[in-house]
């Protein structure tokens, strides 16, 4: 959801100049353009781009049409590349909140897919579904700020179904041959996606990858309690680099 790594940025700028781009176009290929106009106007190219959950398949992407403009992506609780790791996500994420979230989870779910309602009350559906998902994503979450701008369903909608045929059609993990810069992947091993979806597929088809995993660690590494100091240790040295 948009600002939601905010922290990360805080963090790192002190440090780097670090470009926090928000994503508001409504399709896939208008999200890379996006991107795209906004590193040429603001970045120092070639760029360390790192990306977080979605994100993290955005810079895929972005990575694999314009390879010159990126020197390093990180990928942090990226999605999956397979749709075979999906297939569990939605039902591991159940099995970890008590029967009136289970509920309510799913009542969620099924509002947001029903036609009748309207994109503006899907967008506090969203928001509501994102507090569940929040508490069945993270292992030992630290108190911290909500950082989300909006929710925005429409958007998710249209995006997330074009990301989801080109993984599904096994395109998404062919632009992979694309990119020519080191590739890291940061994974919880708590993260609800399974770490083994980021890991097999990419280590197929990038020259250069490499994959760290983070224990006692959910899908948020930045407000693990265990895994906090590791994960921003981690990223610091990548882009000494």
């Amino acid at each position: 959801m948009s600002g939601e790594i905010a922290p990360v940025a805080i963090e790192l700028s002190k440090s780097w100049g670090v470009l926090e781009p928000l994503q508001t176009a409504e399709s896939l290929d208008g999200q890379v353009q996006e991107l795209h106009d906004v590193l040429k106007k603001y970045g120092s190219l070639p760029v360390t781009l790192i990306g977080w959950s979605w994100g993290a398949m955005l810079g895929f992407i972005f990575t694999a049409k314009y390879p010159r403009m990126v020197k390093k992506l990180i990928l942090v609780g990226s999605a999956v590349f397979e749709q075979k790791y999906a297939d569990n996500i939605t039902e591991t994420r159940l099995n970890r909140l008590d029967n009136e979230e289970k509920i309510e989870m799913q009542i969620l779910m099924q509002n947001m897919n029903n036609p009748i309602i309207e994109d503006k009350e899907k967008d506090i559906l969203m928001s509501n579904l994102g507090r569940l998902l929040y508490k069945s994503d993270s292992y030992d979450p630290l108190p911290c700020k909500n950082e989300i701008l909006k929710c925005q369903y429409h958007i998710y909608r249209e995006v997330w179904e074009d990301a989801e045929n080109l993984r599904s059609s096994g395109e998404l993990l062919k632009m992979g041959k694309q990119i020519r810069c080191p590739v890291v992947a940061i994974h919880g091993d708590y993260d609800p996606h399974p770490f083994q979806g980021v890991l097999e597929p990419l280590l197929r088809i990038i020259k250069d990858f490499r994959f760290i995993i983070l224990e006692k660690c959910g899908h948020e590494p930045w407000i693990e309690r265990m895994a906090k100091d590791r994960f921003y240790s981690i990223i610091k040295k990548e882009l000494k680099f």
